[in-house]
């Protein structure tokens, strides 16, 4: 069957207000973190790595439902910077995007921490749903293995949101195969670096967890955001029509402005 063509009307009549948009991404990178990391720091040792797997798949599904008509869901730098690459949103509102992840994902790893610290013997110090390598690695992964396992799992995740979404915003069940992406995402990543693949939802946790999770967490701000470029330029050549999209939307824009300059030179 023949999936939709994306054009630049598409585009053009999606625009939902940049607030909204803004406060949707703070308050589904917050639930992320609250919730999925929450499943990590709080229940892991009763559901183990399925669990937490199907906690993180679980969330991103229910947040994409919850805001993903109206910000498109990203709750990742990572994902906004595909976006971004593939010229599906501007700068301007990427940047609004990132601000609003960031603080989000430290809101909710604040509210987590607040929970947590509530539970007897809970220990923050080193660990909290943090991410690592080398001995904060389950298995001991290296930290060339770690970085080129981040790359891998974002590319992953990052090509799967680009391929499935046909509009800025996602619709219908766009939310299932990113959220079965993300689930098996972590079912390969947690033992190797307890899985990144967010920069926000990784910095997070490192805040409040010291100094061993801080020194590392450099590759998993890095790593996801290489992963995303490579997303981006590998959907280009794999879904031409988008690209397409982007330069019949680009052409768009440019005449809106020239019919705008007109307008004024009239006036």
């Amino acid at each position: 069957m023949d999936r939709p063509t994306f054009t630049a009307a598409d585009v053009m009549n999606y625009r939902p207000t940049d607030t909204r948009a803004v406060i949707c991404e703070f308050v589904g990178t917050l639930a992320l973190v609250f919730f999925a990391v929450g499943a990590a720091v709080l229940s892991g040792s009763y559901i183990g790595t399925l669990g937490i797997a199907l906690a993180f798949g679980f969330v991103l599904l229910a947040i994409a439902y919850a805001i993903g008509p109206i910000s498109g869901s990203h709750v990742n730098p990572a994902v906004t910077l595909g976006m971004l690459l593939a010229g599906r949103i501007e700068l301007r509102r990427a940047v609004e995007y990132w601000v609003a992840q960031f603080v989000g994902a430290i809101v909710g790893a604040a509210l987590l921490l607040l929970v947590a610290e509530q539970v007897p013997g809970f220990r923050r110090y080193g660990a909290f749903g943090t991410n690592g390598y080398g001995t904060r690695s389950a298995v001991g992964i290296n930290i060339f293995g770690a970085f080129v396992a981040e790359v891998i799992l974002t590319f992953l995740l990052v090509f799967v949101v680009l391929a499935v979404t046909h509009k800025i915003a996602v619709v219908g069940f766009d939310g299932l195969p990113i959220g079965l992406a993300l689930a098996v995402i972590h079912l390969v990543g947690i033992p190797l670096t307890g899985t990144g693949v967010n920069p926000a939802r990784s910095l997070a946790p490192a805040l409040f967890a010291g100094s061993p999770a801080l020194t590392q967490v450099w590759l998993f701000l890095v790593a996801p955001l290489v992963g995303a470029a490579i997303a981006a330029l590998v959907h280009q050549t794999t879904h031409p029509a988008m690209a397409a999209a982007k330069a019949a939307r680009a052409a768009a824009v440019e005449a809106e402005n020239a019919a705008r300059t007109q307008e004024g030179g009239a006036a």
